[in-house]
């Protein structure tokens, strides 16, 4: 488990712990933090929760949550290992071929969510639960997808390592273009992070 001690302005906030997270147990509390962080409505929530659980009963699927004072969770990520068959890799597999980056499908952990909200972003808690959620694969590398903008999240992708595989990916029902990004593994460290 890791710390985040609290800070805020003028007084101190609660730590928060960064640990394993039963995701099918708090599948409705990990979704309520994903709707706020990405703007999701309840039509959408309700169709993540039934992706999130069968998700949870693949092999070497596992979750890490941060945890806070209170027990409430700040934020969570989820992943998997790779596996070609998966919904996700046949709708991404044909932008990669043409990149000449298919082989990435191959043998990689999946960072299939990650997400904190809003109230916990900007302390490290994002780029603390996909380093420890990688740190136990046992695959050489890790893949992801983000919407394919300038944001945050691409920015701490790309300090971790993480390289643009193939950009514009469309996912069907999605309003906006995705990037797929990899990364060997172990990912990049920051000098102060862990």
């Amino acid at each position: 488990m890791l710390r985040f001690p609290g800070h805020g302005h003028g007084h101190r906030q609660p730590d928060i712990v960064i640990g394993p997270l039963d995701l099918s147990a708090r599948v409705d509390e990990a979704l309520a933090v994903q709707a706020v962080a990405f703007g999701l409505g309840a039509d959408e929530v309700a169709v993540r929760r039934q992706i999130v659980l069968r998700h949870m009963t693949y092999p070497g699927a596992r979750a890490l949550g941060a945890i806070t004072h209170d027990g409430s969770l700040a934020g969570f990520v989820y992943g998997m290992p790779n596996d070609r068959t998966h919904w996700w890799s046949t709708v991404v597999e044909p932008y990669l071929r043409a990149q000449g980056h298919d082989e990435w499908l191959d043998d990689s952990f999946v960072i299939t969510e990650l997400h904190v909200h809003p109230r916990y972003q900007n302390r490290g808690i994002g780029r603390a639960l996909i380093t420890i959620i990688t740190d136990s694969a046992s695959e050489p590398r890790s893949i992801l997808s983000a919407i394919d903008t300038d944001s945050p999240a691409r920015g701490l992708y790309h300090s971790l390592g993480y390289q643009d595989l193939a950009r514009q990916v469309l996912f069907p029902s999605a309003p906006k273009p995705y990037a797929v990004m990899g990364a060997p593994l172990p990912l990049r460290r920051r000098q102060d992070m862990l």
